[in-house]
């Protein structure tokens, strides 16, 4: 199969028109990739017109239309998830049995998404007189401009465009440079499932400029962003230009809430691991801090100084790594500047906390252990998004509560417990979008994803967020006898 890594405007595969380049960086290897097409603000102009082009016939097709290219576009995901997979963990880090799984769940929003997108149902409102008629209707939003993240390549992108373009919307998708060929090859999945030209824009390119062009351009009546809060609330400010509607989804500082009535303490800590670990920490939802009952807490310090320290580290292709590198030099070394603080304020350090002697190229950082952790530590109060777990003793549950909520983020949170009151209590007081009760996958196509606070603004997935794609229209019909 032959896969196309350029930019897609128009339904035409182009290279910047400035000429501008990228060095793609394997960050296992350090290496360049390859070179790919890295434009500006006039990129994303021409795309933003194809769109806005495109969007006057592709919201006019029946949803069953429109969900025939998502479907087929799934078809192709699942037909090539192999070969994305290798291509995604080239340029993301992270092993390749995550981005297998990451490509084969892109499929599920997009087959989700062309269902649902059959059941924008509006209705009937009863009027207070006999001659009158008042209805309400759904209809597309209009021109929709992502900016996605590097840590999850296809899923960040997938779970917008798959919403937007069964609503009715037309896209244009600037990914991170870091990871551009992941939302390159689904572009291609709904470029070759029979997306007309203009339906479907992907732009590569510097971001500031490329933001600008969405925020300033009125066409663009909404842009669906991942990525850090300072970059949100950059883009929160130049809404306001145009009234551009916002999804923000801006990272978070999860608390996991354990409880000594947990059945198997290492089997906890086993499942704390995996998941704290996962994409080598660079998730928006990963768990963070863990707080811990006194009652349990040296038990599970214990298996998790141990277990962390077996965690196999290196090239995400290589068969049993667990944890692949850092995206790039920049984070890793602010995962270590955090690290060193902390222990420089009197955190312990139990495992990891270096580079892999063994790994001298790549950003690879070992999976880290902490505890005596305070409050005032820019490591408790930071989303690290990088392989660290810290550990927290607590003894009053309120106090653990308060403890959970004080922060600015409100993404997600989790809770081990096996007592339904507990689970019940921590649930409801927890200040968070989502929360995780014996699970650690707050992510699913059928399911809202959204924060509380300074996580975000918006929805994406479930069918709150296939309405954010869309306009209410209210109709009144008077003089019926």
């Amino acid at each position: 199969m032959s896969y196309v890594f350029k930019q897609l405007i128009n339904g035409a595969w182009v290279e910047a028109n400035n000429g501008g380049t990228w060095d793609l960086i394997n960050p296992a290897t350090e290496q360049v990739i390859e070179q790919l097409p890295f434009g500006d603000g006039s990129d994303a102009e021409a795309a933003l017109d194809a769109a806005a082009t495109a969007f006057k016939t592709w919201s006019r097709l029946t949803p069953y239309k429109r969900a025939d290219v998502l479907m087929k576009a799934a078809d192709w995901v699942l037909a090539h998830a192999e070969d994305c997979a290798r291509i995604s963990t080239e340029e993301s880090g992270k092993p390749y049995g995550e981005a297998l799984a990451e490509w084969r769940s892109a499929a599920n929003y997009l087959v989700w998404n062309a269902e649902e997108g059959k059941r924008a149902y509006g209705h009937t409102i009863p009027s207070r007189t006999s001659t009158r008629r008042i209805s309400v209707h759904k209809e597309p939003l209009g021109v929709v401009g992502t900016i996605t993240a590097w840590n999850f390549p296809i899923y960040n992108v997938v779970r917008a465009w798959a919403a937007a373009l069964a609503a009715g919307c037309t896209v244009v998708g600037r990914p991170s440079e870091y990871t551009p060929r992941s939302a390159m090859l689904l572009a291609q999945a709904l470029h070759e499932a029979g997306a007309p030209s203009g339906v479907i824009n992907l732009v590569n390119g510097d971001p500031a400029a490329m933001g600008q062009a969405m925020l300033n351009d009125p066409r663009c009546r909404k842009i669906s962003f991942t990525g850090s809060t300072r970059v949100g609330k950059l883009l929160m400010d130049g809404a306001s230009r145009t009234v551009t509607r916002l999804a923000l989804e801006m990272g978070g500082n999860a608390p996991v809430l354990v409880f000594p009535d947990v059945k198997d303490v290492r089997r906890a800590v086993q499942e704390s691991i995996a998941w704290k670990y996962r994409n080598c920490g660079q998730v928006c939802v990963s768990p963070q801090r863990f707080y811990v009952h006194s009652q349990i807490v040296e038990e599970f310090i214990d298996h998790a100084a141990t277990l962390a320290q077996k965690v196999v580290v290196g090239n995400g292709m290589d068969k049993g790594v667990e944890v692949g590198p850092l995206i790039n030099a920049r984070q890793r070394e602010r995962v270590e500047a955090l690290v060193n603080q902390a222990v420089g304020q009197g955190a312990t350090l139990l495992a990891g906390g270096a580079r892999p002697l063994d790994l001298p190229h790549g950003y690879f950082y070992q999976p880290t252990v902490l505890t005596d952790v305070q409050p005032d530590m820019a490591i408790y109060n930071e989303e690290i998004f990088g392989p660290v777990l810290p550990i927290i003793p607590f003894s009053d549950t309120d106090e653990a509560l308060a403890w959970a909520n004080n922060t600015e983020y409100g993404l997600a949170a989790f809770v081990l417990t096996n007592d339904l009151n507990t689970a019940l209590k921590v649930s409801e007081g927890l200040e968070y979008g989502m929360v995780s009760i014996n699970d650690w996958l707050p992510a699913t196509p059928e399911a809202p994803f959204g924060g509380y606070k300074q996580s975000g603004v918006g929805r994406e997935c479930g069918l709150e967020g296939l309405e954010e794609y869309q306009e209410t229209k209210t109709v009144y019909i008077g003089n019926v006898v």
